[in-house]
Parts: structure tokens; C-alpha cells; sequence
């Protein structure tokens, strides 16, 4: 692993930057900021409690692995952020290495479902948080469907009406986010010091029905993925960011380091404060660990709300990801034009934000009334879509090694891609007792995305006279000023 970097340049130039016509606003601070917060969030103040259920009171070890396949990924997209300092991403990197139009679509496609699960996760967590926390449980699954759906309206509305996601709203969210965890941790140090923990439970690998160790960990550990995914997100602040061929190797590995860490601390709190069995019920897994640890304190009644926030801010951020991309493949001539359309008025796309918006809310109905657990199937199925992408990158930054640029930047060992992407095929498959409507969650969204690609194709060629085609990837990052 090296990060070379030239000298200065010339007067008011920086060593490791690009021209770019974005104002680079970001230090090293605000990026780790960034990307702590985006990997925080709705995976692990709902699903902990699932984890602990796949694997028993062993929860920590289904958020090791996948820290572990996480980061190994993570050197992947910094070999290609330094080398390619540009907003586009995943779909950048697959059509600079495999030059296929339609791999690129796929992979662009893909990740702009993974944001719908997300936020469809999100809304289901958000409701929970919600229902809980104004002490309303008894009033039965309908009011949280309901509350989830329409959280989703209430994100398309703010979405229609413009989001400027600013950098420093980042950092307010980030610590109410941190806020939380750190609290859980808190609570458990301080029960475990009055004698109240169990930590006897943390070594049991208790597994539900006739499933191995080895099936239920990876099951637990393609779950546990959700949590930590959105570290590729600060990929796209590249070209607002100082000298990033020095910042992102420093804050990218650091902030992986800093949610992992949290994350197994607060699973070796929660089961040895919570009994596994009632610790997997509900979506609200860590308002039981602080009420668990200070009983006497009524300090769980926050944990609902601060959970609320930090759910509320991955659907945002996500949805308007997702309405982003659609509306850049629109106008790329890969989808229906009519996914381009943007309002006079707001300057937003707005069709891309009701088609968006209506694929959550299919998938919020249809997942809750098909699967026993919604949150654990969405969550998963963001997760599925994501190792997907991870596998290609891992296969692209080996194929792009060819592209000499005279620039420096950052090289990963050459083992890391490989290991990275034989890691995230294998937690793919089946074969790691992945449930099947995950599968089928997937694969309905790819399919929509692939027959509207093929009328759009069928169209241009009919009507137009020419072949759908990509005029530059790099519109698929849907970066744009949203005002």
C-alpha cells in the first residue's frame, strides 16, 4: 500500500488536486465527519436485535466480518477515488474498466435501488422509533405501516420542494447519531460496573432451528453489511474536498475504524444487557439496552427519538440519491425521457422523485404484508444490491491498473481487491443462508429498471434513429445543485 503525491505545482495549488469547477470546502474534519455519519444510522438502531437472533449472544462477530469486508472494499475505492477524483462513483469506475454501456446502467441501476431498500428501511424504523417512543405499541402493526408510509410522503415532499445537503448539516445529524450509541455504550459500562451485565452471553453462538454456526454467521454477517455500508458515498464529495490523494486514505480508514469499533461495543453491551430472545423482538433493539441498564432513570425515553433522527437522515439523504440517478439516466437516453422532467418552479425532477417515491412505498406494503420482518428483508436486500456493486469495484480497480496516469495516488495491495472481491460474491450466494425475498426484492427492481431501459433502447431506435448510449457516465452520479 502507497500514497504518492506531488509537490506543489505552481502558486495556489495543492498537492494531490485537480481543477475542478466545485469550491473545495472539505478538510480532513468534515470529511471523517461525513463519512462516520453516513455509515451510522438505521442499520444498527434496528438490527441488532435481528443479528443477535441469527447468531445468539455472539452479535459482535456478524459486525466483525463485515467491518473486516467492508474495509478491505474501502482500499478499493481509494485506489480508484485518487486515481479518478471525480463525483460519479461505481458506475464511473465500471465503465472506465468494462466500457459496457449496459454494465454500466446495471451497476448505476443497482445502486439507486439499494437507496430505495435503504429508505424504505428507514421508514419502517423511523415509524417504529415513532410509535415507541409516544408509548403507543399496543395499537397494532396498521398505525406503524401507516406512519411509515407516510414518512415516505413527507421525504418526497421535502425532496420535491429542494434539498441543499450541506456539509455542516451533515455534522449536526452525525452527532445526534453518535449521541445515541455513545449513550448505549455509556449505559452499559455503567451497569456492567454495578454487577449488572452478563457478559457470559457474549461467547454463545446460539443458532434458531437446524442451522450450522457457519450458516447463521453469514447469514448474520450479510445483514450486519447494511450497517456498515455508506462509506462509497464520500466518493462523490471528491472534487469539493482538499487535497484528496492525502485526505481520503487518512479519513476514509479511520472513520471505518471508528463505526466498527462502536458497533461491536454496543453489540457486547446489548446482549449482555438484554436477554437474546426479547432483544430480536420489535425494531427498537437499543431502547431496551439503555432501559435495561438504567431502569430507574427514565433516560431510555430518548433513545426513540435520537433513533428517529438518525433513521430520518438516511432516508433523505438516499431518496434524493435515488431520484438523482434516475433523473441522470433519463437524461442520458437510458430511460424514459419523461424521468427527466424537472419542475419550472422548484427546479427539482420531480416525475424522478414520484417514481422513486413510489417504488418505496410498493415496497414498504408489499414487504410487510409478504415478510414476517420487514426491516431485516429490506435491509438485507440493500445489502445484497450493495456486495453486488463492491464485487464489480473490487474486479474494476484490478482491470484499471492498465490506465497509467502520470498523476499520483493511492495503490492498494493487489491481494486486497481480490480477497474483497471473492468476499462480497460469496456473501451473495445463497449459500450464506440469505433469506429469498431478498432475492425477490432484487430482483423485481432490476427488472423494472431493465424493461424501461429496453423501451427507452427500443424508442431511440424507432423514433430517433440512434442507439441508446452513455455520453458520459460521470451525469450518473446525480450531483447536481438542488436548491
Amino acid at each position: 500500500m502507497s500514497t504518492q503525491v506531488r509537490e506543489p505545482d505552481g502558486a495556489g495549488s495543492v498537492s494531490g488536486e485537480e481543477d475542478t469547477e466545485l469550491h473545495r470546502a472539505i478538510g480532513p474534519k468534515l470529511l471523517l465527519l461525513f463519512i462516520v455519519g453516513d455509515i451510522l444510522g438505521t442499520g444498527v438502531y434496528s438490527l441488532t436485535g435481528k443479528i443477535a437472533g441469527e447468531v445468539g449472544g455472539a452479535a459482535w462477530a456478524p459486525f466483525l466480518l463485515a467491518f473486516a469486508v467492508a474495509l478491505v472494499t474501502a482500499f478499493s475505492y481509494l485506489e480508484l477515488v485518487t486515481k479518478y477524483p471525480t463525483a460519479a462513483g461505481a458506475a464511473l469506475y465500471t465503465h472506465k474498466a468494462f466500457g459496457i454501456h449496459f454494465v454500466t446502467f446495471l451497476v448505476a441501476f443497482t445502486v439507486m435501488s439499494s437507496g430505495i431498500t435503504s429508505a424504505s428501511t428507514a421508514s419502517k424504523a423511523f415509524a417504529a422509533n415513532l410509535v415507541d417512543g409516544f408509548g403507543l405499541e399496543g395499537e397494532g402493526s396498521g398505525l406503524v405501516l401507516g406512519v411509515a408510509l407516510a414518512f415516505m410522503l413527507l421525504v418526497a415532499a421535502v425532496n420535491f420542494r429542494g434539498v441543499g445537503e450541506s456539509v455542516k448539516a451533515n455534522v449536526v445529524l452525525t452527532c445526534i447519531e453518535l449521541s445515541g450509541l455513545l449513550l448505549v455504550i455509556l449505559v452499559g459500562v455503567y451497569a456492567a460496573t454495578g454487577g449488572q451485565a452478563d457478559f457470559s452471553r457474549v461467547a454463545v453462538f446460539d443458532t434458531s432451528g437446524d442451522r450450522s454456526v457457519f450458516v447463521a454467521v453469514t447469514a448474520a454477517t450479510s445483514l450486519a453489511f447494511f450497517a456498515m455500508v455508506g462509506f462509497e458515498d464520500a466518493v462523490n464529495m471528491a472534487e469539493e474536498t482538499h487535497d484528496p490523494v492525502r485526505t481520503f486514505p487518512r479519513m476514509m480508514i479511520t472513520g471505518i475504524g471508528v463505526t466498527g469499533l462502536i458497533y461491536v461495543l454496543v453489540a457486547v453491551f446489548a446482549v449482555a444487557l438484554v436477554p437474546v430472545g426479547e432483544l430480536g423482538e420489535g425494531d427498537t433493539p437499543l431502547t431496551k439496552v439503555v432501559s435495561a441498564g438504567m431502569p430507574d432513570f427514565p433516560i431510555e425515553s430518548v433513545m426513540p427519538f435520537i433513533a428517529m433522527f438518525a433513521v430520518a437522515n438516511s432516508a433523505l439523504i438516499n431518496m434524493l440519491m435515488a431520484s438523482r440517478l434516475i433523473y441522470g439516466m433519463a437524461r442520458q437516453d437510458v430511460l424514459p425521457p419523461v424521468l427527466g422532467w424537472v419542475h419550472r418552479g422548484r427546479r427539482t425532477p420531480w416525475v424522478a422523485i414520484l417514481f422513486t417515491t413510489a417504488l418505496a412505498l410498493g415496497l414498504v406494503v408489499l414487504v410487510t404484508e409478504n415478510s414476517g420482518d420487514a426491516v431485516a428483508a429490506l435491509g438485507g436486500t440493500t445489502a445484497l444490491l450493495l456486495l453486488a456493486v463492491f464485487t464489480i469495484v473490487n474486479v474494476a480497480v484490478l482491470v484499471l491498473r492498465r490506465d497509467v496516469i502520470e498523476r499520483d495516488h493511492f495503490v492498494t495491495p493487489t491481494v486486497l481487491p481480490v480477497v474483497g472481491a471473492v468476499a462480497c460474491f460469496f456473501f451473495v450466494l445463497p449459500v450464506t443462508g440469505r433469506d429469498t425475498i431478498e432475492y425477490v426484492i432484487a430482483a423485481w427492481l432490476l427488472g423494472i429498471g431493465v424493461v424501461l431501459w429496453v423501451l427507452t433502447w427500443l424508442a431511440n431506435r424507432a423514433f430517433l434513429g440512434k442507439r441508446t448510449y452513455l455520453r458520459d457516465p460521470e451525469d450518473l452520479s446525480g450531483d447536481e445543485t438542488v436548491n
